[in-house]
């Protein structure tokens, strides 16, 4: 990831920002998740929704492991 695509993703989740390389997306999200779930991180339902959309289009990625809070 370049310098200037890390600054644009800041600290943005998954409704916000998405890799420019767009068929890297599942596997971002994919990502994102397996890391909110070890992590015992929260998810608010926005964000919740925004992941279950997103993996909508994802369907040979699997994406599993969060529950809003």
């Amino acid at each position: 990831m370049s310098t200037a695509s890390n600054r644009s993703k800041a600290d943005k989740d998954v409704r916000e920002w998405l890799p420019p390389y767009k068929a890297y997306d599942c596997q971002y999200l994919a990502d994102w998740v397996s890391v909110k779930a070890r992590w015992r991180l929260s998810v608010d339902p926005a964000e919740q929704a925004a992941i279950a959309d997103q993996a909508a289009a994802c369907p040979d990625t699997e994406v599993t492991g969060v529950r809003a809070r």
